[in-house]
């Protein structure tokens, strides 16, 4: 049996160690800025396996595990998983009690399963694999991240890993729903509210006021028309643009309102920057022919620490070519751990990576368990198999990774699938 098969032997002796330890996570209610229990029953899970030299919690409440120890000329090799989820939304839609961590049709069912807590189980016994192998850790060290308020504010958590921990890996796999498929791309997103103004009076005399709702409506209408008119990318897609909530300020329901808001999610592609998407919603309050304020809103929430670091809501998009380091020690990953050609993608939604690669140009390369489709869903799951060939992978990864940085070779000849936007 080859090293790299030994991967996945390994993976599949802890089935029911990260089957259980994955239930557990699911049953503790995980919203953003409320993670702490969540932290507290990973950091025990990582304590009893034995295979951590540090593990703490910086400022920001992210949890950090080290396997292996820093020095001169190794590389840091990060692996990162949200641990926050959305709520629940109507518990009578949910088949499955969503915090129960339902085993059932070869799946874990439940509120964060898939989007991501699947991860954290592979991730944590990916260390330990490392040292039942006696993996030959003298060419890199492992920094397993555990991060919050991914959900709230993607990002925000690498912001703080970077600026305050001063912590800069060489690559980071990203373990956001995949499908087990390696992902080496993303559109960047930003917030953006506008606000009109108008003049309030008494219902019952319209005429004498200005209505804020009707002025915000022409608007509405000009940014659904913008968002037929951005333009796409071969890989990542189209830039996208919607209202996603929308709000009055009234004296009373007997009042034509004084101040109307739209706030406009805004998903970027190749070629588009903070100060082109302003351009473009400014033009379209332009076409609507109203006056308008527009701003680029920010992130000032306390995470369950009490700390509050405060971010713009800019976040730009990233991507990696298909012969970058990562990627091809990813696929090269995948073929020996796997034995199989992998699918090689980027993803729809957003991720951590928006800080890691799109603010910072440090390296990364998404995989993970459990489809995107499940994420913020009452499908919310994720297939037992995944956790067991993700925690394969993460081990396999980084041994993978330097014998790559390390090679004279110059031949980027990789096998795998691709798939179009």
């Amino acid at each position: 049996m080859s090293k790299k098969s030994l991967y996945l032997e390994a993976a599949r002796k802890y089935e029911k160690p990260m089957v259980r330890f994955l239930r557990d996570l699911v049953a503790i209610p995980s919203e953003s800025a409320e993670e702490g229990p969540v932290i507290e029953r990973i950091k025990k899970e990582m304590d009893a396996t034995g295979a951590f030299d540090k593990i703490w919690v910086d400022g920001l409440g992210n949890l950090l595990g080290q396997v292996g120890q820093p020095g001169r000329g190794k590389k840091l090799i990060a692996i990162d998983a949200h641990v926050d989820t959305v709520g629940v939304g109507e518990r009578g839609e949910w088949k499955h009690d969503p915090y129960k961590g339902k085993v059932a049709d070869g799946k874990v069912w439940g509120r964060g399963a898939g989007d991501q807590e699947g991860a954290i189980p592979a991730m944590v016994y990916a260390a330990k694999i490392l040292r039942d192998l006696k993996v030959d850790m003298s060419k890199f060290w492992l920094l397993l991240t555990f991060t919050v308020m991914e959900e709230d504010c993607d990002g925000l958590c690498w912001q703080y890993i970077v600026n305050e921990d001063k912590i800069r890996p060489d690559v980071v796999v990203v373990t956001d729903s995949t499908d087990c498929k390696i992902l080496r791309g993303q559109r960047g997103r930003m917030e953006i509210g506008v606000t009109c103004l108008g003049k309030s009076c008494h219902g019952s005399m319209p005429e004498k006021g200005d209505n804020a709702v009707y002025k915000i409506a022409k608007v509405v209408r000009e940014v659904e028309a913008l968002n037929e008119r951005l333009k796409g990318d071969e890989f990542l897609g189209k830039g996208t643009i919607t209202v996603s909530y929308i709000d009055c300020k009234t004296p009373s329901l007997c009042a034509v309102p004084g101040q109307a808001y739209i706030h406009l999610d805004r998903r970027l592609t190749v070629g588009d920057t903070k100060k082109s998407a302003v351009a473009e919603v400014k033009d379209a309050i332009k076409r609507a022919g109203v006056d308008a304020k527009v701003e680029v809103l920010r992130y000032a929430r306390p995470s369950y620490t009490g700390l509050v670091y405060e971010t713009e809501k800019y976040f730009p998009m990233w991507c990696e070519p298909e012969d970058a380091l990562a990627v091809r020690s990813a696929v090269n990953t995948y073929h020996e751990v796997l034995n199989r050609p992998p699918i090689v993608h980027r993803w729809t939604f957003s991720t951590n990576a928006v800080s890691i690669a799109g603010m910072f140009d440090i390296p990364c390369v998404g995989f993970g368990p459990a489809a995107e489709n499940v994420a913020h869903t009452v499908n919310d799951s994720v297939p037992i198999e995944h956790l067991v060939n993700c925690a394969a992978f993460y081990a396999a990864f980084g041994p993978t990774y330097c014998e790559l940085a390390d090679s004279k070779s110059n031949d980027k000849t990789m096998k795998f699938k691709r798939i179009k936007a």
